[in-house]
């Protein structure tokens, strides 16, 4: 059932007031008092429309990732081949995922939180990307470039082979380790040149 017009207008006003105090103070330090002073609300008003903090951190982190999910599926009908598609989904991922920690730690940490208290969120978003990619892989495989194999499960493997440069906490303790981005960006690339080369139909 959908919400009134004004019930979905001011969850999405709580939403944007939470994730602008994410990104100041940090998800940690941001209580929902402080979201209802942003939005001039009492706390047993927001309550009324999220049942908790870690609620909204859900509803910010689905709006996130409905986002990236929409550049995906561009990239994915967009032009050129399968493999070069494939190449440029990863790189948007990794780039996404290295920004939000770079530019936006405190937002990076919300994230976190989504990891571990919504998995569900993060599962849907992991499944829409190895869909995707098992449909390019698909196409790949009939114009004769890659390699005939399931695409559903080549997809999980090409996303389990790749996870260190896609998973947020991962690319954090990278970089925190002192990695440099363009280190790991070049890293990304041998390891999809190392992966077309296994998929490819030998010449």
């Amino acid at each position: 059932m959908n919400m009134p017009d004004s019930q979905a207008i001011t969850r999405a006003r709580i939403a944007d007031a939470a994730e602008g105090l994410f990104r100041r103070l940090g998800y940690q330090k941001t209580a929902v008092a402080d979201i209802a002073r942003e939005c001039g609300m009492s706390p047993a008003n927001v309550y009324r429309f999220f049942p908790s903090k870690s609620a909204i951190n859900e509803a910010i982190a689905q709006r996130l990732l409905t986002g990236i999910e929409a550049e995906v599926r561009d990239l994915a009908a967009g032009p050129g081949t399968a493999e070069a598609r494939i190449r440029a989904i990863l790189r948007l991922l990794h780039v996404r995922d290295r920004d939000l920690f770079i530019s936006e730690q405190r937002l990076h940490d919300m994230v976190a939180a989504a990891m571990a208290e919504h998995w569900g969120v993060i599962e849907r978003f992991v499944e829409t990307v190895r869909t995707v990619l098992a449909g390019l892989l698909a196409e790949g495989m009939e114009a004769g470039h890659f390699r005939r194999r399931d695409p559903a499960r080549t997809a999980v493997a090409l996303n389990h082979c790749t996870m260190i440069w896609m998973h947020p906490l991962l690319i954090a303790d990278c970089l925190s380790h002192g990695e440099a981005p363009s280190a790991m960006e070049q890293e990304l690339e041998e390891a999809m040149d190392l992966l077309m080369d296994a998929l490819r139909v030998p010449e």
